[in-house]
């Protein structure tokens, strides 16, 4: 199995629990609160993860590109973010978890037409499956 599969797998698995536990923390708080603190652990796990990896001379090949293309992934994902933690807050874990995966559909269109990937028939199809489990499990 090539590495990045394996770490896909590892993303999946990790997504999939934090949601269920994440639920388990917001217990008596606002969702707004849940995630600022749940962010807050977020940002110390990942600066020792970046101080135990990463070597201080690869700083110097950050370019402006960089750091405005990073900086907007960063705010996609703390309104990512703030959406979710209401979602499961009011809803089903389960329920808003397949809605989220639906943004997988978005990355396809989204690769599609700023990173020039090619879309193949099984691509359009598993597109297609994920869209009609949201329809599914979304709908009472």
């Amino acid at each position: 199995m090539e590495k990045w599969i394996l770490y896909a797998l590892l993303a999946m698995v990790f997504a999939g629990v934090t949601s269920a536990i994440a639920k388990l923390g917001l217990e008596g708080i606002s969702a707004e609160l849940g995630m600022t603190v749940r962010t807050c652990f977020v940002f110390v796990f990942v600066m020792l993860f970046g101080v135990a990896t990463v070597h201080v001379a690869e700083f110097q090949s950050l370019t402006a590109r960089n750091y405005l293309w990073l900086a907007l992934s960063a705010a996609t994902t703390a309104i990512s973010w703030v959406f979710y933690y209401k979602a499961i807050k009011e809803g089903e874990v389960s329920t808003v978890a397949l809605i989220d995966k639906g943004s997988f559909v978005i990355a396809v269109l989204m690769a599609w037409l700023i990173l020039g990937e090619h879309i193949t028939w099984r691509i359009v199809f598993g597109c297609s499956l994920i869209i009609a489990g949201l329809f599914v499990v979304s709908r009472r």
